[in-house]
């Protein structure tokens, strides 16, 4: 079994704390992603994990095994880098099964493994080539064959694709995500946490998705979930692109609030979909795919001034100025009236569930029943 449990797990720098006591629980052959901005301590739980880093607090197990004080090599653990750390005095072929060799493994075992996961991962052709003969997609695929190669209970990777370009980083996603299953139909449950600042790369590989913010966990959940019900107002804003948008107002009546001087509809019993004290003082959270154009003067909608349009083939960014707040509502083309223009007024209607209200002070989601 290739479960990872972490316990109360903290990490200090002198003084500073980066990681704040976390909990989290990887299943056998799950395909995990740690996701959050720059210093949110995403790598630095990585490499506590791996070993590379010294826990401060808390407990690291895998398999049900207490790993705190094993090294890197005997935590059943292999790394793919974000700069791939291939030897680049040796080919291919010897960077694959370097591990092995290490291990003195037979030469017969070392040979047949290298190719199974050159085949596996349409290396073949490569395998004579040094490292810096290689395309950055193609270094990519050999570091994760190195790893790969060990047949690790857990496979860790530390942003592995930031260093491609666009095209070739969506192909990587489909590869590995495709490598991950293969290796689950194989009978190898290969237990996988993937560490990324990358939301896209999140929501598309994740069976579950840990966001994380200044060394504590925001929430855990599937990619759905994440997106339809997000915990907070942090994890609304990080998930889903373009970010959900924010207007701080007050709820009036049952199916009203009142933002920006201005009444929104919330839709017909709005108020059972809320939870816990939804009285005061209130953010109200709107994704822009769940905004449109409503006709002019429409009670309930929010007028603003069109201040910028993007045309992105089969869908249009619009970007409003309601007072001070500027909202982005994302329409598709084929719905889009062309004869708005930047400066004229429109007005927009929200989709009700679409809409989240976050309590203003802690900024929990009060309608996570929706």
């Amino acid at each position: 079994m290739a479960r990872l449990q972490l316990r109360n797990l903290e990490k200090d720098y002198g003084e500073f704390r980066a990681v704040h006591g976390i909990n989290l629980d990887v299943e056998d052959g799950e395909f995990m992603v740690l996701v959050g901005p720059s210093g949110c301590a995403k790598s630095t739980t990585l490499r506590m994990i791996a070993g590379l880093e010294r826990v401060t607090g808390g407990e690291i197990r895998i398999g049900g095994e207490l790993v705190n004080d094993k090294t890197p090599g005997d935590r059943g653990i292999s790394m793919v880098f974000q700069n791939y750390a291939l030897y680049p005095h040796m080919k291919v072929r010897k960077n694959l099964s370097f591990s092995m060799r290490l291990k003195r493994r037979p030469g017969e075992e070392i040979e047949a493994a290298t190719n199974q996961v050159a085949d596996l991962l349409e290396i073949d052709p490569l395998l004579d080539r040094l490292p810096k003969q290689l395309s950055g997609g193609q270094a990519q695929r050999v570091a994760v064959g190195r790893a790969l190669i060990k047949k690790p209970q857990v496979f860790l990777f530390d942003e592995p694709l930031s260093n491609l370009d666009a095209k070739l980083r969506a192909s990587m996603r489909v590869r590995i995500t495709d490598l991950h299953k293969q290796l689950k139909a194989a009978g190898q449950q290969a237990t996988v946490i993937y560490v990324t600042h990358d939301q896209t790369e999140a929501m598309t590989m994740g069976d579950r998705i840990c966001v994380m913010k200044d060394g504590h966990i925001m929430q855990v959940a599937d990619p759905v979930t994440l997106y339809s019900r997000p915990a907070n107002t942090f994890v609304a804003g990080f998930i889903g692109s373009p970010e959900m948008n924010f207007l701080d107002g007050v709820i009036e009546g049952e199916n009203s609030i009142r933002a920006a001087e201005q009444i929104v509809a919330l839709g017909e019993g709005f108020q059972k979909r809320l939870s816990g004290d939804a009285h005061g003082q209130v953010t109200l959270g709107i994704r822009p795919q769940h905004l449109k154009i409503a006709a002019a003067e429409t009670p309930g909608t929010l007028k603003g001034k069109l201040n910028h349009i993007e045309f992105l083939g089969h869908e249009v960014y619009l970007y409003v100025d309601i007072g001070p707040k500027r909202l982005i509502a994302v329409v598709p083309s084929s719905t889009y009236d062309r004869s708005a223009l930047r400066d004229d007024w429109v007005w927009l209607s929200a989709d009700p569930k679409g809409v989240h209200l976050f309590d203003r002070q802690t900024g929990e989601n009060i309608s996570l029943a929706a």
